[in-house]
């Protein structure tokens, strides 16, 4: 099944730039950076159960991307950049990770975590995103918003941005973010470590200053990375210019 997405033409048809959300957002994400980078023809895709994929199902990683690799065939992508953000990027590190893909030509990575490493993780990762997931099932969206992004990770937001984050993510369909939450929660996401050392093709990693957790991360992957100042886990709603520069200089590299 092909996703939703918006496209837009740049100077150099040849090249894609392929954009992924994270949780609970749409093709409007990351628009902010991409429409600054003209050169490329870039795409915005809507992952299952979010944006105009709302109606779309959420069977797990594997289903995942094969509607992204059906997607990039229905727009005949033929050369591009995956650019994705928490769960966007993880979808990009295990796209790009299980099977040889004709025309990658390499990963950018946003606060995304290459999995968990040991079962006590997995479980009590589980327990979390069940409890959450019913939450965004069952109680109004701008609730659960309002304490999502008061997790430790959101830290560097201040009130003004997180109240703005409440009310678009609020947008969305309870039901289905539980569902697409579940089905790619990082308690059964494998470790994609072996198969990033593995890669034979390019991987950089952007990570805001300020968020803490994911430059460890970072430093784990053995990625070229990028850190984003004045920014936390939301580095390209945070600092976009700066984001849109690392970009340009990556794909350019």
């Amino acid at each position: 099944m092909t996703l939703q997405a918006v496209a837009r033409a740049g100077k150099n048809a040849d090249c894609w730039l392929v954009f992924l959300h994270g949780f609970s957002g749409d093709d409007r994400e990351w628009q902010a950076v991409g429409e600054t980078l003209g050169d490329y023809s870039r795409l915005y895709v809507n992952l299952p159960g979010h944006g105009a994929s709302g109606d779309v199902a959420a069977h797990g990683f594997a289903a995942v991307c094969a509607q992204l690799q059906s997607t990039l065939q229905h727009y005949h992508i033929l050369n591009y950049w995956l650019v994705g953000y928490s769960l966007g990027g993880r979808v990009a590190m295990y796209f790009a990770g299980h099977e040889a893909h004709t025309g990658l030509n390499g990963i950018v990575v946003e606060g995304g975590h290459p999995g968990l490493q040991d079962d006590a993780q997995r479980r009590a990762r589980l327990a979390s995103d069940e409890r959450w997931a019913q939450r965004f099932a069952c109680e109004p969206l701008a609730d659960v918003f309002d304490a999502w992004y008061r997790q430790p990770v959101f830290a560097s937001l201040d009130e003004a941005q997180r109240q703005a984050l409440v009310q678009l993510r609020a947008r969305n369909s309870g039901p289905r973010l539980a569902e697409m939450l579940l089905a790619t929660s990082l308690a059964v996401q494998p470790d994609l470590r072996a198969a990033l050392a593995a890669r034979d093709y390019a991987f950089w990693y952007l990570c805001g200053e300020r968020d803490l957790k994911f430059r460890a991360i970072a430093q784990q992957l053995g990625a070229s990375c990028h850190l984003i100042s004045h920014a936390g886990h939301n580095a390209h709603r945070e600092n976009p210019g700066e984001v849109a520069e690392r970009l340009a200089q990556i794909v350019h590299f």
